[in-house]
């Protein structure tokens, strides 16, 4: 239904800057037409299925840009023309405004409009351990090829003698606005910005103070610099750290379908006979898990095979792949099995020959033995208070 919407409101937006377009009105339509593409790239990128509909889209994107760029350079020479001389009926409205001259009151406006139109300076992630924060800022650095990634941990800041820490945090800034646009991502920063009190060293405070100054921006230009900081225990943040991090995302744990598609995606190409039904019931009996849980349980799920091989007693022989020629299909590979199979040969893996093992495929029942041995790691009192967290100073991600 996401996709449809978005697809739509692509087609819509480049029908209204085909009229704007029409009706002359060139700069709205400029915006429409970019906006539309916008749209249209989302779609391409995220939700458009099969290769024609991408197509498809591709060529429509690439229409409207060019008309977008036709009609941005007839904009520019349109601003560098000079000015048609003022008639008098004109002039005498416009009272003491020189000819080809801006109302200056309307400029005044337009710059206080485009001056808030500022973007977020700092962004902190927080929510249970394993949900991905770290992961969503690599996503960042990958996406935003175009700026600098500072990836920093509060070990990279703290040193045993006396100021040179805050030097440390100091030339980071530094070196973030002499290489902006930039981007700083610190891990684990309640490590570092955790609430300040009397028992506090003074090493400690002074860090913290820095870092206040330098990302409240005092006595330098901040802008092109975003601070990420990522945490799983939020409410020990110092206050005025809390409030230099405007935006605060609250990442929960995934939801029912989310865990089962975690499920697949951390088998990959491992050979299995686990159907879709079986993803999505492994992902109805991972209620409280994180990504980071489900990834142990598939873990130890793919050691089950292993495991099955070491503790086996008897084999038979079967037909498969060969270990030497995959595309060779041979009839004497030895697969563990049940002493009761009336075609096993009683033996233990260090009997089977390494070319001649079959070691069996990861099933359900490998999955849900390891689901039954593997505990979340999030617990009820740590969601309570990350909930409490969203409620009095977050939103959700």
């Amino acid at each position: 239904m996401a996709a449809n919407n978005n697809l739509q409101k692509a087609i819509d937006l480049a029908s209204k800057a085909a009229q704007e377009d029409k009706a002359e009105n060139y700069e709205e339509a400029l915006r429409l037409y970019q906006h539309a593409v916008q749209y249209f790239l989302h779609v391409v990128k995220y939700e458009a299925q099969g290769d024609k509909a991408k197509q498809s889209i591709r060529a429509k994107c690439a229409e409207y840009l060019d008309r977008a760029e036709k009609l941005k350079e007839f904009l520019k020479k349109k601003e560098k023309a000079p000015a048609k001389p003022v008639k008098e009926s004109q002039s005498s409205d416009k009272g003491n405004e020189s000819d080809g001259e801006e109302d200056p009151e309307k400029k005044k406006f337009q710059n206080q409009l485009s001056g808030k139109r500022t973007p977020w300076r700092g962004i902190l992630l927080f929510g249970p351990p394993g949900t991905g924060k770290s992961y969503l800022a690599k996503a960042v650095a990958t996406e935003a090829n175009n700026s600098t990634f500072f990836s920093i941990s509060s070990s990279d800041l703290v040193s045993k003698w006396l100021g040179e820490s805050e030097k440390l945090v100091k030339n980071l800034f530094t070196l973030a606005r002499e290489h902006k646009p930039s981007i700083i991502f610190i891990d684990e920063i309640d490590s570092l910005c955790g609430s300040r009190s009397e028992n506090e060293s003074e090493a400690a405070r002074r860090i913290k103070t820095e870092f206040l100054v330098q990302m409240q921006g005092v006595g330098n230009d901040n802008e092109g610099i975003l601070v990420l900081g990522a945490t799983n225990i939020p409410w020990t943040l110092d206050s005025a750290i809390r409030r230099r991090f405007e935006k605060r995302i609250y990442i929960p744990l995934p939801e029912e379908h989310a865990r089962g598609f975690m499920f697949k995606l951390n088998l990959g190409s491992t050979p299995n006979s686990l159907t879709e039904s079986d993803f999505m019931t492994l992902g109805k009996k991972t209620d409280g898990y994180s990504g980071a849980d489900v990834s142990v349980i598939v873990r130890d799920a793919l050691m089950q095979p292993v495991r099955k091989v070491q503790s086996a007693t008897h084999f038979k022989r079967v037909r498969g792949p060969s270990r030497n020629d995959p595309n060779v299909i041979v009839d004497d590979l030895l697969t563990p099995c049940s002493p009761g199979d009336p075609q096993a040969v009683e033996m233990t893996w260090m009997d089977v020959p390494g070319e001649k093992l079959l070691e069996p495929i990861v099933s359900m029942s490998d999955m849900l033995r390891s689901l039954a041995n593997t505990k979340p790691t999030v617990n009820e009192q740590d969601l309570e208070k990350l909930k409490k967290f969203t409620e009095d100073f977050g939103q959700e991600g």
